[in-house]
């Protein structure tokens, strides 16, 4: 529970601009300890400063770094006025809302926030002094600290309360009372600067204050209260300058033009608080990725998950009971109907069963109501009497003729369950194609393709009728052995949670109504002592062996992993379980994959890096929808396990994530059932959010039969233009990326993709299809364009831009509709470029969708 609230408060420390702040409520008695703030940047390796893009470790830097320590979050709340509130009516009443900022600690709690509203704007802050055991006043614009609260005791009615006019120079030495200045802050024989400069600083920060507060009492109507401070409206995070950034705002940061000269000799304050201070070394990491990217993705603060966090002994497990099942479904097709288990069926078994699972275990169906999987049922049929693939000579189209033949006279020979009139048709076709090919000299291709066709169509029907039994028997076999497989897994967790000491908690209630940026998922029951894992690195590659069982991964992307964790882990600065949770990691995706080369990475592609750089570019995409830590272009995504993911950026599996603002990438694995349902989640996002929402959809263009998921996104009033990619003619990225060689990633697509823009009005309005933004996007698939976009990175790397569009704030509920007014804090969308498709794709697209009342027409579509 403490890495829960750490993380909600860190991830909301970057409050965004036009809130209000309201003191939150008294906190228990705690030890004092100043206000700290956690800090984002830590690094195993920061004593090296990443010498080289991929440095390299040892695996002791993973286990001995010290961190700062991790203090509890009060702080200060913040709401968002409802639209139109400010007015001559009176202030507006708070809503209790994210808590933005740390709290000391015992005896009485004291609040940094806890003062007037004019104090907060002028500057003033309250601490609690450790030396003299008591709460004194401090101002971070003029550096005056003071033990009574200050009041308006000037006589300069255009300085805020607590501010003093600047003294001239030859009073400065006399300046250090004991009374006014208890920390002997302007102490000369503590270090301070020259009566001069300490003197122009004042002023300069005095200028500041007054002018910061003159300016926004004039902009608000009267009768309205000030806001006390501006909070940034970028999210969290090292992209987008949140926790841990020396340049960006914070709740305590007063709203100025500039940030105030730092003055020498003041109290040392915060990373986060000193303004002026040099911003610190970042490391980039380069690969086929932009990790720096910040999101624009708001949804409903949700609870944490309540699985067990991942064991290396129980993912051993996992994976030999899962590799069981996979044999025994393979004994089974052949045992029972004669053919081998279709290439990628298990693995879609797996996703299509996720789709109405209810149990526990995050990769093995427990809870599935039917039993029967249609997908797996569907495979096997069409697989039966005998697998067709698509001849490349005459020769082979005759001879495939021949094998369906007699394989179908065969079954419906031994088969117990086939009628008599079954029986009678398909011998009778059976016959009929034998004469035909006796009888046929010199057939062309087509004539055999025609006659297969025309011989399954006649048969399929009776021989499906005479295997149905047999194959939901294999169907309903293989899901009861899964539910034993989980009780088994399941058995394993408790007992090493029982080893180490550690309860299950149940979930805490969530209000559900507070509106935050995305964050990673959570869990409620703390992580066991995992044990030591071995680590060995050359150039290349990364092993990692656990019980003798070792697990490589290609060096960048190892340490594209430890980046990830950096930016998303909040419970384990140290990178002590780093090791432990990557080896989980690592083991998850290959039981899910298959130990099998030529199985599994059909439903782990991804698109070329030149497409997610041109839909961030053109359409603000900051979040896949699809997406692993292995393959991920951005850092938040979400992906198939929520338990080993979520430490290296993961949201969880799309259906269960639910946000109502945002810009999304979705190129789903090739499951029918999984895209049928991400369609459905999609639609009723979008109808239930009046905040800017896209989804950019990538699937496969099959007509023959078209999927219901294909059919479903082409009539959606939703629907704002697709575009179809001709097979051949674009490339996608290997699904076992991270341990391949770089020359045998890129892979041509042998079917055609359908892209399609899901957007609600406020999304259309920002983020709309125009033409050249979809010219772009055509020219980014043209294949051979990642390869120009590396060589040209060898030969000059670009500058890269981290600046993403400035996301919307902290939206109450109830005034949600304000993210479509005029005065959006969203930056507007950048201007298209014109790019000047290729040969292959010369078409150009149809005009966009007109906005407001064209949700209910058809989509426009172009073909390349």
């Amino acid at each position: 529970m403490a890495s829960w609230e750490s993380f909600i408060a860190a991830t909301t420390s970057g409050a965004p601009a036009h809130t209000s702040v309201v003191p939150a409520p008294a906190a228990p008695a705690v030890p004092p300890t100043l206000p700290a703030v956690p800090q984002q940047g830590y690094s195993p390796a920061d004593t090296q400063q990443h010498q080289s893009p991929l440095p390299s470790l040892s695996p002791f830097q993973y286990q001995s770094q010290p961190t700062p320590s991790q203090p509890s979050y009060q702080g200060i709340r913040v709401t968002i006025p409802q639209q139109g509130s400010i007015s001559s009516s009176g202030p507006t009443t708070p809503t209790p809302q994210t808590p933005v900022s740390g709290v000391p600690g015992t005896g009485t709690p004291i609040q940094e926030t806890d003062l007037p509203p004019e104090m907060l704007v002028a500057g003033w802050r309250k601490f609690w002094s450790k030396r003299e055991q008591r709460v004194y006043f401090w101002n971070r614009a003029t550096g005056e600290s003071l033990w009574d609260m200050p009041v308006g005791h000037n006589a300069h009615t255009s300085l805020p309360p607590g501010q003093h006019p600047p003294l001239p120079p030859q009073q400065q030495q006399q300046q250090y009372d004991p009374i006014s200045d208890p920390l002997g802050i302007q102490n000369p024989t503590n270090g301070s600067t020259s009566s001069a400069s300490a003197s122009q600083s004042t002023a300069n920060s005095s200028g500041l204050s007054s002018g910061l507060t003159s300016g926004l009492v004039s902009g608000l109507s009267g009768g309205v209260s000030v806001p006390p401070t501006a909070l940034p409206v970028t999210p969290p995070g090292p992209g987008g300058g949140g926790i841990g950034s020396a340049t960006t705002p914070t709740s305590s940061t007063p709203l100025s033009p500039s940030a105030p000269p730092i003055i020498a000799g003041i109290k040392r304050r915060a990373s986060e608080e000193a303004s002026g201070a040099p911003a610190s070394k970042k490391f980039v990491l380069a690969g086929p990725w932009d990790l720096e990217l910040a999101t624009n993705v708001i949804m409903f603060e949700r609870p944490p998950i309540t699985l067990p966090q991942p064991h290396p002994s129980v993912e051993v497990l996992r994976g030999q009971l899962v590799a069981k099942l996979r044999l025994g479904y393979q004994e089974m097709c052949q045992a029972r109907e004669g053919i081998d288990a279709p290439r990628d069926s298990f693995s879609r078994w797996l996703m299509e069963r996720k789709v109405v699972d209810h149990g526990w275990d995050p990769l093995l169906p427990s809870q599935c109501f039917p039993e029967v999987s249609q997908s797996m049922y569907r495979e096997i049929m069409n697989d039966i009497p005998i697998k067709l693939q698509r001849p490349k000579f005459t020769g082979e189209a005759r001879k495939q003729l021949s094998k369906y033949a007699e394989a179908a006279k065969r079954m419906i020979e031994t088969s117990r369950n086939a009628s008599q009139e079954s029986r009678k048709i398909v011998k009778w076709n059976v016959e009929d194609t034998f004469q035909w090919l006796r009888r046929t000299v010199g057939a062309t291709f087509d004539d055999y393709m025609d006659r297969l066709a025309h011989l399954k169509r006649q048969c399929q029907p009776h021989l499906t009728e005479a295997a149905k039994q047999s194959v939901e028997g294999i169907c309903t076999k293989i899901f009861n052995l899964s539910v034993e497989h989980a009780k088994k897994i399941r058995e394993k967790h408790l007992q090493i949670l029982e080893e180490n000491n550690i309860r299950e908690v149940g979930v805490p209630a969530v209000s559900g109504l507070r509106k935050v940026w995305c964050y990673p998922v959570q869990f409620t029951t703390p992580s066991p002592r995992p044990p030591p894992i071995d680590f060995m690195q050359d150039k290349d590659t990364t092993c990692l062996r656990y019980n003798g069982e070792s697990l490589r991964i290609n060096t960048p992307y190892f340490y594209k992993l430890e980046q990830l964790y950096r930016y998303n882990c909040f419970d384990d600065r140290k990178f002590e379980l780093f090791l432990p949770r990557v080896w989980c990691l690592l083991k998850r995706y290959q039981t899910l994959l298959g130990t099998n080369p030529n199985e599994g990475h059909g439903t782990q592609g991804g698109l070329p890096v030149t497409v997610l750089e041109c839909l961030h570019k053109h359409f603000s995409v900051t979040f896949e929808c699809f997406a692993s830590p292995l393959n991920c272009y951005f850092r938040q995504y979400c992906s198939a396990f929520p338990d080993t993911d979520s430490y290296f950026g993961s949201r969880g599996p799309i259906l269960d994530f639910k946000p109502v603002c945002g810009s999304f990438e979705a190129n789903p694995p090739f499951c029918e059932e999984l895209m049928e349902a991400t369609v459905r989640h999609f639609e009723k996002l979008l109808s239930e959010s009046h905040e800017p929402l896209s989804f950019i959809v990538f699937i496969p263009e099959w007509r023959e039969p078209a999927p219901s998921a294909l059919l479903h996104l082409e009539a959606s009033r939703f629907n704002r233009k697709q575009i179809v990619l001709l097979p051949f003619e674009h490339e996608y990225r290997h699904g076992f990326q991270h341990f391949m060689s770089k020359s045998e990633v890129i892979l041509k697509s042998g079917h055609g993709t359908v892209a399609v823009w899901l957007q609600n009005d406020a999304g259309f309005s920002r983020w709309g299809p125009t033409p050249d933004k979809v010219d772009a996007l055509l020219e980014a698939f043209r294949p051979g364009r990642e390869r120009d976009r590396d060589r040209q990175e060898m030969l000059s790397p670009p500058r890269r831009d981290t600046n993403a569009e400035a996301p919307p704030p902290y939206v109450d509920v109830k005034s949600a509709p304000s993210l479509l007014a005029g005065s959006s804090p969203l930056a507007p969308p950048t201007a298209p470029s014109t790019v000047v498709p290729s040969a292959i794709m010369s078409a150009s697209p149809s005009p966009a969708v007109p906005s407001a009342p064209a949700s209910t027409s058809p989509a426009s579509t172009t073909t390349i």
